[in-house]
């Protein structure tokens, strides 16, 4: 993420940094700890985190105030009751490779003088949200979360509706008992959840980590009842009488009680069985019932715990090693083809589904029967898996060791998976096309999901699972249908193919007078259209949305375009900078097919595409400049961001590479921003980019 390394800093250099990272990782914590909702993925907050450590011990004179490296999660929100831990609620030091475990127990065993193997408890990880239980001559009283590792929020009523949690221990249990561990959302408790917010038109889930902390943390607790919350407790806080000796003995004591641990819990003798087990733990990982992020490690003795007692946030005797950054190891369970609105046949993997950077991953694309054929993937295969940019699930290898001997190559189909036409493929392409066009349901349905998508009609309430049951009912054939709805709704002009009778929208299920008023309103506010969106959503083959533009620049009305291109020549277009050979053919043989001509009359009759009117400020200091933007922004969406940048005669791009020249970031920002760094290319905040455009 940073352009030099540490040891090259100057001190201001270092102080910038160390400013910056202060002030990310707090906005971290909060969205993280407060709100549910990871600000950075956990590579991202690695990253910084290890940048501190490092920063910090070459220049120990400019450690901030508000430093990361002293401080734990977040400071609580005011709508909870305030519980302050009488034992801290400490983090772990976090390592990622086996030399750094090594190195971690040589510490252990330099400070205690010994060059005797020191046993470990070795722990999966669980990616929960931290609780404290406390219990008073055997009965529960008190819940609370970390909070800010000192001041955590009481949880107690939402902590008793979760049914591994005891209320009551018997047995040889100390007066007073405070025993901590995590609280989790197992898989199928998560995908249960998301399919059901889903079916209700809610907001769903990103990870089960996140519908973990948002279903403890609500002040209902019949709302945290509903949700099927689960726990594993793996250490103690404030305890009257300690009636263990070592982590061993206390988890036995611990499942006397009746408190769920894990079951992977493994007691090492020396490095090579903790690398052993972090191997093994790595490969089940995507079986797990739940997500691990990592493996504790413990030193097992608690005689040895306490005489290597804390550093200013973390224990001597515990690390946390975590799994590679963004990768993960699961198994694809078969392998689909779809159909996109150009006819390109691209093959989908579809995953045992894994937590993969802070998002469960059930789906990956292949991209091509080239891939399919160079990685040698099949079906059934174990893969490692990665999110490219942060964003897209890709397949990184195959496990071939543990490939089945029944294993067969995987045959990409030469006929459409939906219509049955041919799919071919052209000299120096590497897709395969659909031959069907819009005879074939996919084409059609993806043709009309691309028409109302955000940077082209961008019509409320035409999700892509609506677009799909009103093209298989016959009431949406074609994006121009759009445009006839209301008037055929009212006539009961809607005929369902399952159904013979007269058919209105309010009649379907899901549907009523008020959902089917909405969505007439959305439609009528975009029949008046700029010519760049309309450009852009016809769907023509290569044309994105800065192709659009400078067709629209070029030739101001649509009328001038689609008579030039019913012209059937493409010099005019190639004269055009920024238009090739390949996309000027497909632009006219666009307008060559029938059915094209039909919808865009047909559309034309019933809304207006408006002249356009460049604007463009060329004295601008984006003028002529390549920018990409990567994040969330707050004072503007991404498309108005694009829109003023293009106004100002930059050119949008989506990736960064070295013709870039500026990178606007926002929150989230993932990858691009990396490379950026890598590149030595400037990058922006939106502030920044605001006060530029404004100058």
């Amino acid at each position: 993420m940073f352009e030099k390394e540490v040891k090259e800093l100057s001190e201001d250099e270092a102080k910038q940094e160390l400013a910056y990272i202060a002030s990310e990782m707090a906005k971290s914590d909060i969205a993280y700890y407060q709100n549910d909702n990871p600000y950075l993925t956990d590579a991202e907050y690695d990253s910084l985190k290890r940048r501190n450590e490092e920063l910090e011990k070459i220049f120990p004179h400019l450690r901030r105030k508000d430093s990361p490296s002293q401080k734990v999660g977040a400071p609580i929100l005011s709508a909870f009751k305030k519980v302050t831990h009488r034992f801290p609620m400490l983090s772990l030091g976090d390592v990622f490779s086996s030399e750094e475990v090594d190195d971690f127990i040589m510490g252990v065993k330099r400070f205690l003088n010994t060059s005797k193997d020191i046993t470990f408890m070795a722990e999966p990880k669980i990616d929960g949200l931290s609780f404290s239980a406390r219990y008073e001559n055997g009965r529960f009283v008190q819940g609370a979360t970390r909070g800010d590792g000192i001041t955590g929020e009481d949880i107690t009523e939402n902590l008793k509706t979760i049914r591994q949690l005891p209320q009551y221990i018997e047995g040889n249990v100390p007066e007073i008992l405070e025993i901590r561990g995590e609280v989790y959302m197992a898989k199928s408790d998560f995908f249960a959840l998301n399919k059901k917010y889903q079916q209700e038109g809610k907001k769903t889930f990103a990870n089960p980590r996140n519908a973990a902390a948002g279903s403890l943390r609500q002040l209902d607790a019949k709302i945290t009842a509903e949700r099927n919350l689960s726990i594993f407790a793996y250490t103690w806080g404030e305890v009257s009488e300690r009636v263990w000796t070592s982590q061993e003995d206390f988890f036995k004591h611990l499942q006397e009680w009746g408190f769920p641990i894990n079951p992977h819990n493994k007691l090492c003798q020396n490095l090579q069985e903790i690398e052993e087990n972090f191997a093994k733990l790595s490969e089940i990982r995507s079986s797990l019932p739940y997500d691990i992020d990592g493996v504790v490690y413990k030193v097992n003795d608690i005689a040895l715990q306490e005489r290597l007692g804390f550093l200013t946030r973390t224990p001597r005797w515990a690390i946390a090693h975590k799994f590679p950054a963004e990768q993960a190891v699961t198994k694809i369970n078969n392998i689909r083809v779809q159909v996109g609105r150009t006819g390109a046949l691209t093959p989908v993997a579809d995953l045992e589904p894994i937590n993969v950077g802070g998002v469960i991953v059930s789906h990956a694309t292949l991209h091509n029967e080239d891939e399919i054929k160079r990685k040698d993937i099949r079906i059934g295969d174990s893969v490692i898996i990665q999110r490219a940019g942060d964003v897209i699930p890709q397949i990184v290898s195959v496990i071939k060791e543990k490939r089945s001997q029944d294993s067969k190559e995987f045959i990409f189909p030469t006929t459409c998976p939906i219509c049955g036409a041919h799919a071919i493929r052209e000299e120096d392409e590497a897709v395969r096309r659909c031959t069907g066009g819009l005879t074939c349901p996919a084409q059609a349905k993806e043709r009309i999901i691309h028409f109302v998508s955000r940077d082209a009609f961008d019509i409320t309430g035409l999700g892509s699972s609506i677009i799909e049951d009103f093209y298989n009912d016959g009431i949406l054939k074609n994006p121009a249908d759009i445009f006839s709805l209301e008037e055929r709704n009212q006539e009961g002009d809607l005929f369902s193919q399952q159904k013979s009778s007269v058919l209105h929208l309010e009649q379907r299920e899901g549907w009523g007078k008020k959902s089917v008023e909405k969505l007439f309103q959305a439609i009528t506010l975009k029949k008046k259209i700029s010519l760049p969106r309309f450009i852009y959503a016809l769907g023509i083959r290569q044309v994105g949305t800065a192709t659009a533009l400078l067709l629209a620049r070029h030739y101001g009305t649509f009328a001038k375009f689609k008579q030039e291109m019913e012209n059937k020549e493409t010099g005019p277009l190639v004269s055009i900078d920024g238009i090739g050979a390949s996309m000027a053919t497909d632009i006219v043989e666009f307008f060559q097919e029938q059915h094209n001509q039909e919808i865009i009359n047909r559309l034309l009759e019933r809304i207006t595409v408006e002249e356009y009117i460049d604007t463009t400020n060329y004295d601008s200091p984006l003028s002529g400049k390549t920018v990409v933007f990567t994040g969330t922004l707050e004072q503007m969406t991404r498309s108005e961001a694009k829109a003023k940048a293009q106004s100002m005669g930059a050119k949008v791009a989506g990736s960064v590479s070295s013709k870039t020249d500026y990178v606007i970031i926002g929150a989230d920002a993932g990858s691009k921003a990396a490379k950026a760094q890598e590149l030595g290319i400037k990058i922006l905040s939106e502030q920044e980019f605001l006060e530029l455009i404004n100058k």
